[in-house]
């Protein structure tokens, strides 16, 4: 198992350490899990995501290489922006879900999810072949800062963000990267930082009395109230961004075709119409987990839940499932320990997002 670069400070903050993405990192800490999300909704919760990879695309054909792997024209986006995109395969299922920076006019920043960063840098590497731009992924620490009093906190430690927009990112200084992004729901920030520095800045961020540590367990929850899909359980290669209800992040005319892998299969399948949907569920009574069985009132298996847990905002259970679209209509039960338990449709995000436009 693999360990981040903060993995002794973790233990040291009394955190309850488990396995993630070949990684041991903290689920939690003595705050608890309720706390965490809770204080994250209200101040600002710290994470240590130096789990993901950063991923650099330099050259003179870097915008042409990202179009190619990602359903977007790399060319026409500008500088500072971030993108909320894909890795696609032959059959436009869903190899990663990324977020790309553009640096600057010949350099883009790819982070991807941990427990994809191997296939996705050899994905990469592949696609590169016969352009004149250079793949590289960078070692780095990496944070993340989030909730309503995250933008004061580094404002109160010399950085300039206030004027900063969400999915913007830029390079404050030699080796860093900071964007104004998350996986939440709240506004906050994204740190990529030099692994020599980044003890001392997480060990800055951490004394302040309105930071606290915050594990998987809260982060899970928190995404998850944000409605926002998680690798792995929401996504893979077996669905499709359209069947993912994530089509918003495809332009319209890239629909219908282009230059980037998996076009032609996912233009195809946008045609004949989605077979599979993603609904936003909340249970009567505790929560039901990812992989539970969900079907009609008759026992008809129409689908599975792909996310589901406890949202302490929310006060309750709260689920994403993929469902067929034949049944979209029908009344939902899943299936827990041989009961059928009566599934509420419910539209995520399941509590309001706080981005800063």
């Amino acid at each position: 198992m693999k360990r981040t670069p903060l993995f002794q400070m973790h233990v040291d903050a009394g955190a309850k350490i488990g396995a993630y993405a070949g990684y041991e990192m903290p689920l939690f800490y003595p705050l608890g899990v309720r706390q965490e999300h809770l204080h994250t909704r209200a101040c600002a919760g710290l994470f240590d995501i130096s789990h993901m990879q950063h991923i650099e695309v330099a050259g003179r054909q870097a915008h042409a290489l990202v179009s190619r792997l990602c359903p977007y024209d790399a060319a026409d986006q500008a500088v500072g922006d971030a993108k909320y995109t894909f890795l696609l395969n032959d059959q436009a299922g869903i190899i990663d879900d990324l977020i790309v920076t553009r640096l600057g006019e010949t350099r883009f920043l790819i982070v991807a999810n941990a427990g994809c960063a191997e296939k996705d840098l050899a994905h990469i590497e592949a696609a590169a072949a016969g352009f004149d731009a250079d793949v590289a992924a960078l070692e780095r620490g990496f944070l993340a800062l989030q909730g309503p009093e995250a933008e004061a906190v580094l404002t109160d430690l010399g950085f300039d963000v206030a004027d900063r927009a969400f999915m913007t990112g830029a390079e404050p200084k030699d080796g860093w990267f900071l964007s104004r992004s998350g996986y939440t729901g709240e506004d906050g920030f994204e740190i990529g930082l030099p692994v020599e520095e980044l003890a001392g800045f997480a060990a800055r961020l951490a004394e302040d009395a309105r930071v606290e540590w915050v594990g998987l367990a809260a982060r899970d929850s928190l995404r998850l109230e944000a409605g926002l899909s998680l690798y792995g359980q929401d996504l893979s290669e077996e669905i499709t961004p359209m069947e993912a209800g994530l089509l918003w992040a495809i332009p319209k005319d890239m629909r219908t075709g282009g230059g980037f892998i998996g076009a032609a299969a996912l233009a195809a399948r946008i045609q004949e119409g989605r077979k599979r949907m993603r609904v936003g569920l909340m249970a009567e009574g505790r929560p039901v987990r990812d992989g539970t069985p969900l079907m009609t009132e008759d026992g008809t298996p129409v689908g599975v839940v792909t996310s589901g847990g406890f949202g302490p905002t929310i006060g309750g259970p709260m689920a994403l499932g993929l469902i067929e679209v034949a049944h979209a209509e029908a009344p939902i039960f899943a299936e827990l320990r041989g009961k059928k338990i009566a599934m509420k449709r419910a539209k995520p995000p399941f509590t309001p997002s706080n981005y800063k436009r």
